[in-house]
């Protein structure tokens, strides 16, 4: 299976099976050396992912702390479905690379309704 990649704005996305990896580009597009390509490998559970309906983060000075829950209807407690610890510069791309990737899915498929819980 051949990696399809594109570019959008910054970010530069490469689409192998379900996987995507997306890097940040420089503002300043400076020549550089051919990046190696990056391969991931993951077991059959991870590949298939976990469903989480709602999410906490905290920070300290050093690190950002993503927490992934599950809360299912009518119960008072939430499930910890995955922890995510990253630096605030990585965290800081990724809030940049989740903001294109909404703006280019509310371009094609509309605007994403934002609803206050009950």
């Amino acid at each position: 299976m051949e990696p399809k990649k594109y570019v959008s704005g910054k970010h530069q996305y490469t689409k192998l099976g379900p996987v995507t990896e997306v890097r940040t580009m420089s503002e300043t597009k400076q020549p550089s050396a051919p990046q190696a390509q990056l391969q991931v490998d993951a077991d059959e559970a991870t590949s298939q992912g976990v469903y989480a309906n709602l999410a906490g983060i905290m920070h300290t000075d050093t690190e950002f702390i993503l927490d992934f829950l599950f809360l299912a209807p009518n119960q008072p407690k939430a499930k910890l479905r995955s922890r995510i610890i990253s630096s605030p510069l990585h965290t800081k791309r990724l809030l940049s690379a989740l903001a294109d990737n909404v703006r280019r899915y509310e371009e094609r498929f509309g605007p994403i309704g934002a609803r206050e819980p009950k």
